[in-house]
């Protein structure tokens, strides 16, 4: 265990006292940092991960004020925890922390799926801990402590889905932090929170990784080709591509239902478009690229391009 002098306060009286961030990878130790930097989000921050090396350069960086390697003493006297691991970990990680998990406490998460994240740590979550799961919309295709910076979520949205009968109390204090941070909050419930992400993230990233897999596929001489004239397109789902495997391998499997139907339909629409460019309709072409355009200009109005 390592332990550091706290972060100076501010005005406003932290929403914590002591806040542990399970996986600081890029949303933990952004959080960290946000965290570290404002001083009213919590008073003291603890974060805890599986590598030695990860916990190493958490204490180097110095992320935290306390620095554990057992996720069972690192949530010991917190009145926060937040979960910042790929969601196929989950029931694991709770069943090593909930018996360590102090009554009264908020638990909650930044994973990308919503309704494993209810099915695998309802059963587990002990008396009194109330848990408020939430969805910070924010990334890049980098990973690890060292990607991680304060500004990540500002003017992002943060999606909440606590489950009914949640404390109000407890859903407050999650909205705040994440307010504090500089995102926008909507609330919904687990499976339209799955739905709507398996359409705007999930089949995305899906797609990005099918044509890059593709390319990388074609005769070698082609694929040096594709490599070296690489437009801005290709480019752009590289660097989707390029994405953490833990986490989207367990985002695929624990979103699956939702993933497969916005796959269907987007299969559907692509052969649609592709009849069309077998026969030659340039005017279902041109209403497919006139929509493309709409919408990108609709996300630079909401400031989310």
């Amino acid at each position: 265990m390592a332990d550091a002098a706290p972060a100076a306060g501010t005005a406003e009286a932290p929403l914590f006292e002591r806040l542990c961030i399970i996986g600081p990878g890029l949303i933990g130790s952004s959080i960290l940092r946000v965290a570290r930097e404002r001083g009213d989000i919590a008073r003291h921050l603890v974060a805890t991960a599986r590598s030695e090396a990860t916990l190493a350069r958490v204490r180097e960086l110095g992320l935290a004020d306390t620095v554990e390697a057992d996720p069972g003493r690192a949530v010991e006297g917190c009145d926060g925890v937040i979960l910042c691991v790929p969601v196929g970990s989950y029931a694991g990680v709770m069943a090593r922390i909930a018996p360590h998990l102090s009554p009264g406490c908020v638990l909650s998460d930044a994973g990308s799926t919503k309704g494993s994240v209810i099915r695998d740590l309802t059963p587990l979550l002990p008396k009194g801990v109330h848990l408020v799961p939430a969805h910070p919309m924010a990334g890049t295709e980098h990973s690890g402590p060292d990607a991680g910076f304060a500004e990540l979520f500002k003017g992002r949205w943060c999606i909440l889905t606590p489950p009914p009968g949640t404390d109000p109390a407890a859903v407050a204090r999650v909205r705040a932090l994440w307010e504090r941070a500089g995102s926008m909050i909507e609330v919904l419930d687990a499976t339209t929170h799955d739905k709507v992400v398996a359409i705007v993230s999930h089949l995305p990233h899906l797609i990005a990784f099918t044509i890059v897999g593709t390319a990388d596929d074609l005769a070698q001489e082609t694929r040096e080709a594709v490599l070296r004239f690489a437009a801005s397109g290709f480019r752009d789902f590289t660097r989707i591509a390029a994405s953490d495997v833990d986490m989207w391998r367990d985002v695929f499997l624990n979103n699956r239902e939702a993933v497969l139907e916005m796959l269907a339909r987007f299969t559907e629409d692509a052969q649609a478009f592709g009849r069309a460019v077998r026969w030659g309709e340039a005017g279902f072409i041109e209403d497919r690229i006139k929509r493309g355009r709409k919408i990108r200009r609709s996300l630079i109005e909401l400031k989310q391009a």
